[in-house]
């Protein structure tokens, strides 16, 4: 039987390039795309071979024991009181979630170590934990790591979903970083930063609060780690195409010799931001349900720096069309 993966806001931006994803990839999979207007959805679960559902975050339990026995579920929106994270978990699915943020993970860490009885996939770093995978990928190259600086550079030509449009005012106000091996908590706009970039006018970001800092500074060891937001030509509008979504990842350490050693990776998707955070959610379901040829990790609170591997990520990535290049 295949298994059943309700996608929450699967109709949506961001959950209905999930589906689409899922079905390019050829996973026999039960998919449902559910929301609170079903009917929204029901030209693409046409196209896919795959069905929708009433479901609304409030009050989830119901609309989930309609649906039987589910095997995993996607939450593409929001779930501020993790509701939905704690019926999925209740009912013993499996989870994937993508909107937490350093600030507001303690409740649904919480709830996951509470009651799952399957994997719970915290994927709110950036971009569904590409950044976090890519900037691990360009870690390991190193003996030890000093210093990680990530940023993103979002285009105003790139679509973006009703939710990211309603949170944006969020994405400025206090940040989570590591300074001098000590955590400390930014005033955004006080502490804006200049991205270089080779060949492109430079870019400023400030920084924004992401699971991503203390991911990588926990698995790197490094004092300094920080990711700051910023808006401008992508390297796809620059170059005369449609708008990319375009990550940079700096990180300074010591090579097996010593020696300091600065480099930089690119990660480019040439589809944009919504497309590539599909991407990583993607990576994330084939983990969680064992479609990636490996058994599915155990049950309870997982993060993708610990449940997912960074070389075999970004050479999915690339096989997809996305651009990952080490300076």
């Amino acid at each position: 039987m295949s298994p059943r993966v309700v996608i929450a806001g699967g109709y949506g931006l961001v959950g209905g390039l999930v589906a689409r994803h899922l079905r390019a990839a050829g996973h026999e999979l039960d998919l449902v795309l559910a929301g609170r207007n079903p009917g929204q959805g029901a030209s693409l679960a046409a196209e896919l071979g795959a069905r929708t559902a009433r479901l609304d975050v409030a009050d989830p339990a119901g609309a989930l024991a309609e649906l039987g026995a589910v095997d995993l579920v996607v939450a593409t929106l929001q779930d501020p009181g993790d509701n939905l994270l704690a019926a999925a978990l209740a009912a013993g699915a499996a989870h994937i979630g993508i909107v937490r943020t350093a600030d507001s993970m303690g409740s649904s860490a919480v709830t996951a170590v509470n009651l799952a009885r399957a994997p719970a996939l915290m994927l709110g770093h950036w971009q569904a934990g590409v950044l976090t995978l890519a900037a691990l990928a360009a870690a390991r190259t190193l003996a030890s790591v000093q210093r990680v600086e990530m940023a993103a550079l979002y285009d105003y030509a790139d679509p973006i979903g009703p939710m990211t449009a309603s949170d944006a005012g969020g994405f400025v106000g206090r940040a989570l970083v590591r300074q001098g091996g000590v955590w400390s908590n930014l005033e955004a706009a006080a502490n804006r930063r200049r991205v270089e970039r080779e060949g492109l006018e430079p870019f400023d970001a400030l920084p924004m609060g992401v699971l991503d800092t203390p991911a990588l500074a926990s698995m790197t060891g490094a004092a300094e780690v920080r990711f700051d937001l910023g808006t401008g030509p992508s390297i796809g509008t620059a170059g005369g195409g449609p708008a990319s979504h375009d990550l940079y990842i700096d990180i300074v350490g010591l090579d097996a010799s010593g020696r300091e050693r600065a480099q930089r990776t690119v990660v480019s998707d040439p589809n944009g931001q919504a497309h590539l955070t599909a991407l990583g959610v993607m990576i994330g379901v084939e983990r969680v349900l064992g479609l990636d040829g490996a058994p599915p990790p155990p049950a309870g609170l997982r993060f993708p720096e610990t449940t997912l591997d960074p070389q075999q990520a970004m050479a999915r990535l690339q096989a997809l069309g996305v651009r990952v290049e080490t300076l």
